[in-house]
């Protein structure tokens, strides 16, 4: 088949590693012909260009800034999109017939586009659900619950799950929730389809381990709960900062944040004021640097606002699972996340806002370095049974095969 992949996530090349890389990589080696469709930001200064590897096509269309922008410019950026990849498409692709369209939330602003090419082509299409939006926005309060903005993305919503043939969700919570909200979908167009990651097995040891702690000045002895991501509204790093500071006591315990958003700052400047030699904070990295700390790291954290109504689930589970890192994690009570933990022991949840149960929740974690090693074998081991590229290619392909 040829598959069109629409993503506003910045791909660089198909060897990068993440989510949906990691899943075009898949379609490709399985003998499809895969044309990916990827914004390059104005603030990288770059012209659209198309790249062609091994039957993989990365047409890179030039916008206005999407990433870590005001939230009327990535609004208005996400709504010229629609409009540049439709012309970009017709320009690079002309001569191609697509089989299968895929895409991904955010944006919800594709509808036009994607009904427009199933139209001329005939093609099918496969929505990633992996941001419920506007309700994500109602609930921190970027948008007014019944506004007109608020009206116009329901609609928008609306013709996005209208023309996808298949929704898939990233945990059963989330079929619920949109079956729920959204009736007049039909049951069996929505299915659980997971962030997925593809296996890579790296050589990794304690020297390793041990280098890499030292480049970054961490405690070699010092049990090491790392944070990577996104520092903004939706993981509440007002609550984060909190539980910094309720540590300050611990023994032989470090923090390491590493990431970048609109609320990194929050972070700074409390580092700065009361410099706690127990917390390190790093701007964003490059993923094989990052992915080196991890590996160097005891415990995975996840952070979410406690003011979420939509069941969220952060893809950054995936490389904790991945390196065998037990799961510290405080989110709202709408996720399952903390359900799927805990039920499959690989990891410890408590609600966002619970100074004292996340910190029962380290301290058990931090003195007991066997239950710590047990759930991240428990973790690896639900990683390659639930969440390889392999379970969504197949989720996927099972209704588009023949």
């Amino acid at each position: 088949m040829n598959v069109l992949f629409l993503t506003i996530l910045r791909i660089d090349h198909i060897s990068d590693r993440g989510i949906y890389p990691d899943l075009m990589r898949k379609f490709r080696n399985e003998g499809h012909n895969v044309f990916i469709v990827t914004p390059v930001e104005r603030k990288y200064r770059r012209n659209a260009s198309l790249e062609k590897e091994n039957n993989i096509s990365i047409l890179k269309i030039k916008s206005l800034n999407i990433q870590k922008t005001s939230a009327v410019k990535k609004w208005l950026s996400n709504y010229l999109l629609n409009i540049q990849y439709s012309r970009g498409i017709k320009k690079y692709f002309a001569d191609i017939k697509f089989d299968l369209i895929l895409y991904s939330t955010p944006p919800i602003t594709f509808s036009g586009l994607i009904q427009s090419i199933k139209h001329r082509h005939g093609a099918r299409s496969y929505l990633l659900l992996k941001d419920i939006f506007p309700q994500n926005a109602v609930d921190l309060g970027f948008i007014k619950q019944g506004g007109l903005l608020h009206k116009y993305f329901l609609s928008q919503e609306r013709k996005l799950y209208g023309i996808s043939d298949y929704i898939g969700c990233m945990s059963p919570a989330n079929v619920e929730y949109l079956r729920n909200k959204n009736p007049e979908i039909e049951a069996e167009r929505i299915e659980v389809n997971p962030n997925s990651h593809e296996l890579f097995e790296e050589p990794f040891t304690v020297e390793m381990k041990n280098q890499i702690r030292l480049k970054y000045r961490i405690p070699l002895d010092s049990t090491l709960f790392i944070y990577g991501g996104n520092l903004g509204k939706p993981q509440g790093i007002d609550f984060v900062v909190d539980f910094l500071k309720a540590q300050q006591k611990q023994s032989s315990v470090y923090f390491l944040i590493v990431g970048s958003g609109t609320d990194y700052k929050k972070i700074k400047v409390w580092i700065e004021l009361e410099n706690p030699q127990y917390v390190k904070l790093l701007p964003e990295l490059a993923k094989g640097d990052y992915n080196k700390l991890l590996r160097s790291s005891d415990v995975g954290m996840i952070f979410l606002d406690h003011r979420f109504t939509i069941p969220n689930f952060p893809s950054r589970l995936l490389s904790y699972l991945e390196y065998k890192l037990p799961v510290l994690a405080a989110t709202d009570k709408c996720t399952d996340l903390g359900i799927i933990l805990e039920k499959n022991n690989f990891g410890v949840w408590s609600e966002s806002g619970d100074i004292q149960t996340i910190s029962q929740n380290v301290n058990k974690l931090l003195l007991n370095p066997t239950l710590r090693a047990e759930m991240g074998v428990n973790g690896y081991r639900y990683f390659l049974n639930n969440y390889t590229v392999d379970h969504s290619y197949n989720i996927i392909i099972k209704h588009f095969g023949n």
